[in-house]
């Protein structure tokens, strides 16, 4: 049995990169991944790309928080 792995994804105003990086993510040969992306209060598109790619795929969670920086956005994924 593989076990799951939980990938945590902090964004913040990278909405050029997102998609390549959650491609990245979900096309790799381990498939039994939890993808949780925390939006941390980004001001450009990437809370509409996450929840995007949160439709797309059911292996992927959203965390919407006010900005609080990397670690506190790193700390709410750990928290799911």
């Amino acid at each position: 049995m593989q076990e799951k792995i939980s990938v945590i994804v902090p964004i913040y105003n990278v909405e050029k990169y997102l998609n390549r990086c959650v491609n990245s993510i979900i096309n790799q040969t381990y498939t039994n991944l939890e993808i949780i992306l925390v939006d941390d209060g980004s001001p450009d598109n990437c809370p509409n790309l996450c929840d995007a790619w949160a439709k797309k795929d059911s292996r992927i969670k959203v965390i919407h928080k006010e900005n609080g920086g990397l670690s506190d956005a790193r700390n709410a994924g750990l928290n799911v």
